[in-house]
């Protein structure tokens, strides 16, 4: 990497350290400054808890197929920044993201803004100036106080609302629901996943309060699932047998809402053939979610409860016992209910850090899976954890890495990035 490429990220990176700073203020500033380019732009805006990721690239994914331009800006990165900023499926390159970090900064110094503001203004300045069709933007956390926030979208998706991030969400379903529910604009239709009762209701009063149309599955758009394909029946058109690369039954969901979307855009006038919107379904996919790198390895970047209790179903409904499990998270995460989930598909515990100032303590990961009747190793570095859980496996036991997707990024890093192993398909 040139040098002057490493100081301009170095100094994107440096902002990390101001911490999180919720709130609409600096970027409303910071795109004002540079000619407001989210005024430019149809843009979906997609809040929740877990999904938005594959949700947001199932739907860049559609454009895609029917040859319509779209920007995609996701959270967080696995392996390079350029992950986050895509247009027409493919990463921004290096040299852009350095000329957008260089004509952002003087206004970020002045304003303090912080690295998700800076990377939110980068993104929509980057979709503006290439001239998609259409901008996707995933909220970074919970929706009505995020960066992303600052822009007024054609059309709001919800997926799954659960707990997480608490310290700055709020403590219950319906408080974390409610900031979820903040992406909502006056008159701007939203489309729901399943939820809770709880956020349900917090959705609706929401959607009702401003005069938003509501979406929901069940009764504007529904999907019936089998173990490798599923079928969706949106208002304007049916797809039967879609069979995804994504795996897992919950995909069946993000891929479903992604279809609702694509289907209220149909119904306002956007080209999208019903064949565009299953091969976009059929051909996204999202590294480090339930992830295979080999018969014998999954990743996967399940992160809260909800998220171990995705992994804990996909584990039995795959018949997957004995399983070797890698497993670090954050502290402030739901860290015991989490393994708690994981725990009884387990045969050994390799308790690790993933790379975090933050993370969770090792001995008490070992101690409550030892509670648990669980043989448990505490390790200072993930690759040392694969190792170990590499050299006690039996040939037909399965590792599982989990709790973190900066956890899954470490591993991968090793495995994919630099020693160019293919992920297989399951």
């Amino acid at each position: 990497m040139l040098p002057d490429h490493r100081d301009s990220l170095d100094y994107l990176y440096a902002l990390r350290f101001f911490g999180i700073k919720l709130g609409l203020e600096t970027i409303t500033e910071l795109l004002d400054r540079v000619g407001n380019p989210q005024h430019h732009l149809r843009i979906l805006h997609i809040a929740g808890t877990n999904g938005k990721g594959s949700t947001a690239a199932a739907l860049a994914a559609v454009f895609h197929a029917a040859g319509i331009s779209a920007g995609l800006y996701t959270s967080p990165h696995l392996h390079q920044f350029t992950e986050r900023i895509r247009v027409d499926t493919r990463q921004l390159e290096l040299d852009e993201i350095v000329a957008l970090i260089k004509e952002l900064r003087p206004h970020a110094e002045q304003l303090q803004a912080t690295f998700f503001e800076v990377t939110t203004a980068m993104a929509l300045l980057a979709f503006q100036r290439h001239g998609v069709s259409w901008a996707i933007m995933e909220c970074g956390m919970g929706g009505r106080l995020d960066a992303t926030n600052a822009v007024v979208p054609e059309l709001c998706l919800i997926t799954p609302v659960a707990l997480d991030h608490t310290r700055h969400l709020g403590e219950t379903l319906a408080q974390v629901a409610r900031e979820k529910a903040g992406i909502v604009k006056s008159g701007v239709p939203v489309i729901s996943a399943c939820q809770d009762a709880e956020a349900a209701e917090v959705l609706a009063q929401r959607a009702q309060l401003l005069g938003s149309r509501l979406l929901l599955p069940g009764r504007d758009y529904s999907w019936q699932s089998r173990p490798q394909e599923f079928d969706v029946q949106v208002g304007s058109f049916e797809l039967k047998a879609v069979r995804p690369i994504l795996p897992g039954l919950h995909q069946h969901q993000n891929l479903a809402l992604a279809a609702a979307a694509a289907g209220y855009l149909r119904d306002i006038g956007v080209e999208l053939e019903p064949s565009a919107v299953r091969s976009g379904l059929e051909r996204v996919c999202w590294p480090g979610r339930l992830e295979w790198l080999s018969p014998q390895l999954l990743l996967d970047g399940a992160h809260n409860q909800a998220g171990a209790a995705i992994l804990a179903d996909y584990l039995r409904q795959q018949h997957l016992a004995r399983v070797h499990l890698i497993f670090g998270c954050k502290a402030d995460k739901q860290v015991l209910p989490m393994l708690h989930l994981l725990l009884p598909f387990c045969q050994a515990l390799y308790a690790t850090r993933p790379p975090v100032e933050d993370a969770a303590d090792t001995e008490l990961l070992c101690g409550h899976a030892a509670d648990h009747a669980v043989a448990a190793q505490a390790f200072a570095e993930p690759i040392a954890a694969l190792a170990a859980a590499r050299q006690s496996r039996a040939a037909d036991e399965l590792i599982v890495v989990a709790g973190s997707l900066f956890l899954v990024a470490a591993i991968r890093e090793q495995l994919v990035v630099r020693t160019d192993v293919t992920p297989i398909m399951r």
